[in-house]
């Protein structure tokens, strides 16, 4: 067999048995579409995130990118058929060994089979054998991810507890442009890092739920180049966004000025100022399942906008600004809900002062705005902005109190959501 088509090794493409080593092992197979390309970096990512990695491209696939490529990025030799090491078993093995088997990019043709339990090739056979968690990442013209025997065949997969994502927007091959593009190789990696964080208990408890989530700080201008705004980075929602795209749910990402690639699998409207969060927000929260309000829109905007761009008196002296208070958006949708049983979610940056401590502020704003849980950042001394980790304490308005240690934001948002599938399902 030519390096090409596969290795003849013994030992080609098997995962080491579950308790051997404590590595996560994750499948990544590859169907035939011109984005495998991009499978090499998400390859990358994983090896170098100490993941062991086996790669079971298809036939197809490896007129993309050879066989050769993927055997150095992963350090193991490759297979697509079911006769390389027959002794090993590797159309059973492979699948039964897997923390994880993620496809991308999925094809029409390697979905229709998934779908329909065909298994003529390697690939198709592990995933007929998988008992993890099964991420399909899809990749192809509009028309193709549009056509009713595609969408019939995603809702099968969903509906046995597989992930499939959906494709982001942008360049497809050629001049074509639209629904259908592999997402980036690292957002791909972090709903990978979001899968395996659920173990092989990972369920899809959002799947067929809506969920939007706001990010980031809006800009409230002055004049055609200054601005209000606040030091949000849009990371913990942005985290928040990724988890309930992993964890099945239809994601709508309202995201205020940030500079995070789009995550994967999720729908982002991006917004600039208080009034055009509100706008968005109020639009897509009215079929909502679960609202998280991680942004941090502008209390306050200036009474009136200069055309031209304020100059600097001669005299030294500064112009006055007047402000006025922006809508509360939050309050707006947990008063005025237009889903019954929906869950909203609302997060308080708080300090403390004379008045209160951060919990008794935090307390009095939960029943203020109305909404079903608040998560609660003390942020004395500008703690938790533009950081990769945050720490909380989530009130609910049914009494519950959460508290969630110091760690990764991503972390934070996991809890997030369990407590929101606590309350859908309750």
């Amino acid at each position: 067999m030519t390096t090409e088509a596969g290795s003849s090794h013994d030992e080609a493409a098997s995962p080491a048995p579950h308790g051997e080593g404590t590595r996560p092992r994750v499948v990544l197979g590859v169907s035939g579409g011109i984005a495998a390309y991009k499978s090499c970096e998400l390859l990358r990512r994983l090896t170098e995130s100490g993941h062991d990695v086996t790669v079971v491209p298809t036939a197809a696939a490896l007129e993309f990118v050879g066989a050769a490529t993927w055997a150095a990025l992963s350090g193991k030799p490759v297979s697509t058929d079911v006769w390389s090491g027959v002794h090993e078993v590797p159309h059973v093995r492979i699948g039964q060994g897997a923390d994880l088997v993620v496809v991308a990019p999925a094809t029409a043709d390697l979905m229709a089979k998934a779908a329909h339990g065909l298994a003529d090739d390697l690939l198709t056979n592990t995933l007929l054998t998988a008992r993890c968690p099964v991420l399909f990442v899809p990749a192809m013209h509009t028309e193709m991810w549009e056509h009713p025997a595609t969408q019939a065949n995603v809702a099968t997969l969903r509906s046995r507890g597989a992930l499939v994502l959906e494709p982001a927007e942008g360049r497809l091959t050629g001049a074509d442009t639209g629904k259908g593009r592999l997402p980036e190789a690292v957002e791909i990696f972090e709903v990978c890092r979001e899968v395996l964080a659920g173990g092989s208990s990972a369920t899809q408890d959002l799947a067929g739920r809506r969920v939007v989530v706001s990010a980031g700080g809006t800009r409230e201008y002055l004049d055609p180049v200054r601005f209000l705004g606040n030091r949000s980075s849009g990371r913990q929602g942005y985290a928040l966004a990724r988890a309930a795209a992993a964890r099945g749910a239809e994601v709508t990402l309202v995201s205020a000025n940030v500079s995070l690639a789009d995550p994967a699998g999720v729908k982002v409207v991006h917004v600039e100022t208080t009034a055009e969060l509100r706008e968005q927000v109020l639009a897509t929260s009215a079929a909502a399942d679960a609202v998280v309000m991680a942004a941090a829109p502008a209390d306050f905007r200036p009474a009136s906008h200069s055309a031209a761009k304020i100059k600097k008196a001669e005299d030294g002296s500064a112009p006055a600004i007047d402000l006025v208070q922006n809508p509360d958006i939050l309050r707006e949708i947990s008063q005025e809900r237009t889903h019954p049983g929906s869950v909203i979610v609302g997060f308080a940056a708080e300090t403390g002062d004379a008045t209160g401590s951060v919990l008794d502020l935090a307390r009095a704003k939960l029943e203020r705005k109305g909404c079903d849980l608040l998560v609660v950042n003390d942020v004395s001394g500008g703690a938790v902005f533009g950081s990769a980790d945050n720490e909380a304490v989530i009130l609910g308005a049914d009494g519950a109190v959460v508290e969630v240690p110091h760690g990764p934001k991503d972390a934070l948002a996991r809890v997030i959501w369990d407590e929101v599938v606590r309350r859908l399902q309750g």
